[in-house]
């Protein structure tokens, strides 16, 4: 059975599935490897050192797909930020299709993209957020609930409520992100009105995400309970695996009078990227969702995709068809 949406017309994809964006983790051979799946793989700009660099990271993922690819750009508030307008040019320039924005205040960065006919899907954890990238003139909308990797925003709606609240008022197409990690979960997110899932941790363990194979096994290891919440203190809230250092830095952020700069040294992402290369688990944040608690082995990304969409159409042609009868 074919899942055929608004979304898949939109970016020519045959499955409704979506490789989130990740830091360190979104490069071409998982993005190529799940676009090759039937699904969307998306390279991570800042990932890549410089402009140029993601230049050649999207050059080697044409070499390893000829199917629809696109590429995540983050925005975030920072004091050193990075050159977010040469990235957008790198992405422009190397012609890519499709882009997947996040982040703080993307209307210069939309606006860009629109100009260069690049199909844009904003990611974003509030139905306000999404009306107003909507207006922004946005392509698509990846709402992302509270059990989410990364951050969910402040407001603490999972997605068994912000999906349909969304899908309410969106009149874009619109995928369901956090959370998702098999076949019930596509069947549940079109049921409460999305048109796709993205799977960020999910993809994390398969055979071809470029991370150590401690952090997969750690992933398959934990439950639906082995995350945290850090930076609730201040305003930036993160979902990150339970580990040593996610726990130091709750413990420190719950003292009295603590400020940003006490967790400064254990939250770095240069740290995070040596746990994720070299499988030391404790030697920084690793970033992963509740969805943990559906993972159970490594599989490919094609066998992940292939039974995704087997598992949902099996529920729903015999399963919620039996139901009815």
């Amino acid at each position: 059975m074919n899942f055929k949406t608004r979304f898949t017309e939109l970016v020519g994809i045959e499955h409704p599935i979506v490789q989130g964006g990740m830091m360190w983790v979104g490069r071409a051979e998982l993005a190529a490897a799940v676009s090759n799946a039937g699904g969307l793989g998306i390279l991570t700009a800042l990932t890549q050192p410089s402009p140029d660099e993601l230049r050649k990271e999207i050059e080697r993922c044409r070499t390893m797909t000829d199917k629809p690819f696109g590429v995540n750009l983050t925005i975030l508030p920072s004091v050193n930020p990075p050159p977010y307008a040469e990235y957008r040019q790198a992405i422009i320039d190397s012609g890519v299709k499709i882009v997947e924005t996040a982040g703080h205040k993307p209307k210069e960065h939309v606006d860009h993209f629109k100009q260069h006919g690049i199909k844009v899907i904003h990611k974003c954890t509030a139905v306000r957020h999404a009306l107003s990238a909507e207006r922004m003139g946005v392509d698509a909308i990846s709402i992302d609930g509270f059990e989410c990797a990364g951050h969910p925003g402040e407001d603490d709606i999972p997605g068994l409520i912000l999906i349909p609240a969304a899908a309410n008022k969106v009149k874009i197409p619109m995928i369901a992100s956090g959370g998702f990690g098999d076949g019930r979960g596509l069947v549940a997110a079109l049921a409460l009105g999305a048109e796709g899932i993205n799977m960020g941790t999910r993809f994390c363990a398969t055979v071809e995400a470029p991370i150590h194979e401690s952090v997969k096994q750690f992933l398959v290891q934990n439950d639906e309970r082995a995350t945290n919440l850090i930076f609730r203190k201040f305003k930036n809230t993160g979902r990150v695996a339970k580990n040593v250092v996610s726990d130091k830095v709750v413990e420190i952020s719950s003292r009295e009078g603590a400020v940003f700069e006490d967790i400064q040294p254990f939250v770095s992402g240069a740290k995070g990227r040596v746990a994720l290369e070299t499988g030391d688990l404790e030697a920084g944040l690793i970033w992963a969702g509740q969805v943990q608690g559906l993972i159970d082995d490594v599989p490919t990304c094609k066998q992940l995709i292939d039974r995704i969409m087997s598992e949902a159409s099996e529920i729903v042609s015999a399963r919620l068809a039996k139901m009815t009868s």
